[in-house]
């Protein structure tokens, strides 16, 4: 008969000694530190992004920049908050006044971009502003022509006619 020799034989008390095992993570440490300065220094930054301004060349007609007189608006923007625009040329415009809110120039410029589409044609944007108009209004009427869904606008000076009448007003 098999006798079960572990229950009688009592063996000494054998402590094992575990060796305290440490990981040094200074080199791994070092080496991350390395690859992220690696890293920033190769890559390339945001790029700053502008919006795109057609500045118009006199010295060439382009058949494709003559602007029909009902689609093209003047907007002028001048000190207080406060923009003048008309609609195709000056000599036979009636300047109105109108704001920077939802229903002034927003309005304005989504009617008029209507009329041309109704009329298949394109409508563009003509901003003029004065000396003592902000720059923040200059880049309001840029939103809302961004907004309104306008391809092209123009930037131009005041003429001495359109300033006298602005003046006047």
């Amino acid at each position: 008969m098999a006798e079960n020799i572990s229950s009688e034989r009592k063996q000494p008390n054998k402590k094992f000694h575990k060796k305290a095992t440490r990981v040094d993570l200074t080199p791994m440490v070092d080496l991350g530190f390395l690859l992220i300065t690696f890293f920033v220094f190769t890559t390339s930054m945001a790029q700053p992004k502008a919006m795109d301004m057609v500045s118009p060349n006199d010295t060439v007609i382009d058949v494709n920049d003559l602007i029909c007189e009902s689609c093209a608006i003047t907007i002028i923007p001048t000190a207080n908050n406060v923009v003048y625009y008309y609609e195709g040329n000056f000599a036979t415009a009636v300047i109105k006044r109108t704001d920077y809110s939802a229903t002034g120039i927003r309005a304005l410029l989504s009617n008029k971009m209507k009329a041309a589409n109704s009329i298949k044609r394109e409508p563009i944007l003509i901003i003029k502003p004065t000396t003592t108009a902000s720059f923040k209004n200059l880049i309001d009427i840029i939103d809302e022509h961004t907004i309104c869904l306008y391809k092209r606008y123009y930037l131009d000076t005041l003429n001495a006619a359109e300033l006298a009448t602005i003046n006047h007003l």
